[in-house]
């Protein structure tokens, strides 16, 4: 396995390449994430664009970087899952604990939204949600209309 880190604005993109499997990768990675963490970082992107396989190696690897940076209170987001990858996370249930978006673009824009959704409360489209005070509820104009 291969990796690359690059900073997208105050994005860490964390571009992984190759088959992860059992080894040294899992360790070294998780080792990466913390000291990204320790500099600084508060939203990473993973890359599995280029992943075609996972075992549970990576699997471990995943759920700890998961730990690792909600206890750190930063944000982590997986861009392009291919279905294999996708099939083994869903066949485990481990899914819905992480949040997968197609690309890389996709995945910056998730990121970096994700500071209006805290601010928020991440009321937007939620059913049971205060909405900030003031607000015009979703579906209705701010002013009087001629309906």
């Amino acid at each position: 396995m291969r990796i690359s880190i690059r900073f997208n604005q105050d994005v860490a993109i964390m571009s992984l390449v190759g088959k992860f499997m059992a080894g040294s990768d899992g360790p070294f990675l998780r080792q990466k994430v913390k000291d990204l963490l320790e500099a600084g970082t508060r939203k990473l992107l993973l890359d599995f664009s280029r992943v075609p396989y996972i075992d549970s190696t990576g699997l471990g690897f995943l759920a700890g970087a998961r730990t690792t940076t909600e206890t750190a209170g930063a944000k982590m987001a997986l861009a392009g899952v291919n279905p294999h990858v996708r099939k083994v996370l869903d066949d485990l249930k481990l899914s819905p604990l992480f949040d997968m978006v197609a690309d890389e673009a996709a995945g910056i824009s998730r990121l970096q939204g994700s500071d209006s959704l805290q601010a928020e409360g991440k009321t937007a489209g939620s059913k049971g949600g205060k909405a900030k005070r003031g607000a015009t509820p979703p579906g209705q104009s701010g002013g009087d209309s001629d309906s």
